[in-house]
């Protein structure tokens, strides 16, 4: 992609669900969804509405051009990881997703870019997926936070984290499969709290169990302004310290920080600009969530409002233009292979 089409914002949580899933999903009862018109029901996931801009590359390329978006780093939500059900029909939807959004995004590849879904509760075909998607085109990964209750810093996942590494893309991780807690009914907190309670006990279990000092190459964006760990790294920080149960020292809580890059989904100036602060504009990109009633309502205001010129360029274009190769620019940590 040339300077000139990728001119603008990049935002990089941003949500397709492709006919060719639909399609899928509508035909298999096992996957426990429940297409009625554009209305889903099932899949761990509150009820939604499908909204064309959920399919259609013509809607979703006017979304984003109402939220003054140039270019989206796609990717599936949740609902379509599937990582409750059989290897074999999560690697069926991941493939047709997969097909569907390199089509999607190949009718405008200036405006649109996609991120592989992956059969996780399976690591070594997840790998095989990963490797096949990039093939296809795609610019990373997006998987969840939890695996059906398995947890990514579990030595079954070292083999995805090795392949992650090698193949250079960024790694989104998206809120998922969240823990069970009582206390978050009945008022939608479990996303309203639990989306970033589950963001930070991925990403500080990774830290605690050496993932990323195991994997120095490898990036990790976090969404929802990286749940609660910029606010609270200090507490883990001593606990290392402290506790005999943390194999690492406070160090590594900072330097992991290195391969950390946040979105700025926090729905409120001041923490977002608590979190530039704190983890540094140039590991803070624009996301939207779009189009999820949970979006970010006009991002490129936000970061208007929030900061002054240089700044809102870096977080709303720069970062993820090296963190994606987009725009000419190098990736974060070399080409990588693939």
């Amino acid at each position: 992609m040339s300077d000139t089409q990728v001119a603008g914002y990049v935002d990089v949580h941003n949500h397709v669900i492709p006919a060719e899933a639909l399609d899928l999903l509508r035909g298999e009862p096992a996957y426990g969804v429940t297409i009625d018109g554009d209305r889903w029901t099932g899949g761990h996931h509150m009820p939604f509405t499908i909204t064309a801009s959920f399919r259609d590359p013509a809607e979703k390329i006017a979304e984003l051009d109402r939220n003054q978006i140039a270019l989206a780093v796609v990717s599936c939500p949740p609902p379509l990881f599937c990582y409750d059900v059989s290897s074999d029909l999560a690697a069926a939807l991941c493939e047709a997703a997969n097909e569907g959004m390199a089509k999607i995004c190949a009718t405008a590849p200036a405006r649109l870019c996609w991120l592989a879904n992956l059969p996780m509760q399976d690591p070594p075909r997840a790998v095989r997926a990963y490797r096949a998607a990039i093939g296809q085109g795609c610019v990373g990964a997006a998987i969840g936070t939890s695996i059906m209750g398995r947890r990514l810093d579990e030595p079954a996942f070292e083999e995805f984290w090795d392949a992650a590494e090698a193949a250079g893309w960024p790694v989104l991780m998206h809120p998922a499969f969240n823990e069970a807690h009582a206390g978050l009914e009945p008022y939608y907190l479990q996303n309203v709290i639990g989306n970033p309670l589950e963001t930070t006990v991925a990403v500080e279990r990774m830290i605690c169990a050496g993932v990323f000092a195991r994997h120095p190459r490898l990036a990790l964006v976090l969404l929802h302004g990286g749940g609660y760990l910029p606010y609270q790294a200090g507490r883990l920080a001593h606990a290392c310290g402290v506790r005999p149960e943390i194999p690492i020292g406070a160090p590594e809580v900072w330097r992991s920080f290195s391969q950390l890059y946040f979105d700025t989904i926090t729905h409120d100036i001041a923490a977002l600009r608590y979190l530039v602060e704190r983890v540094g504009a140039d590991h803070v990109v624009l996301g939207s969530d779009l189009p999820f009633d949970m979006a970010l309502q006009e991002p490129a205001a936000l970061l208007a409002e929030a900061f002054g010129e240089e700044v809102r360029h870096q977080i709303g274009l720069t970062n993820a233009r090296r963190l994606f190769g987009l725009g000419g620019l190098p990736r974060r940590g070399g080409a990588g292979g693939g």
